[in-house]
């Protein structure tokens, strides 16, 4: 499946973004997607998660009740709706798929990457 992040920009703090992941090639709504983050200097963070379904979904302590994942399999599209953005919030955001029904905060468990999009939040 073929990958591609859209959405980032340069917001300021408080600001609210939408990043939206759109796949191809594969049967879309067979694969768990994820978000990951990198800064530079950084190791790559999990961001959030959610399952083949939509209903369940994990988050970084981090992020929690600020960022939404979603999907929309009729769309072959993954989101990840951003609130309250901080400047540590700046980072290449990163989404992947992994063949199961649970995503998971492990990247190593993911089998396609798309390119990032940059994020920078501004103080």
């Amino acid at each position: 499946v073929q990958l591609q992040a859209s959405g980032g920009g340069l917001v300021q703090a408080g600001d609210s973004l939408r990043l939206a992941c759109a796949a191809s090639g594969r049967t879309f709504g067979n694969y768990a997607m994820g978000w990951f983050r990198q800064s530079p200097g950084k190791e790559r963070e999990f961001v959030a998660s959610i399952t083949q379904s939509g209903y369940s979904t994990i988050y970084a302590d981090s992020v929690r009740d600020r960022f939404t994942i979603s999907r929309d399999n009729a769309k072959n599209t993954a989101y990840l709706q951003m609130y309250s953005l901080k400047p540590e919030d700046t980072a290449v955001y990163v989404c992947a798929a992994r063949r199961a029904f649970i995503g998971g905060a492990d990247a190593s468990k993911y089998d396609y990457w798309g390119q990032g999009t940059l994020v920078t939040v501004s103080s």
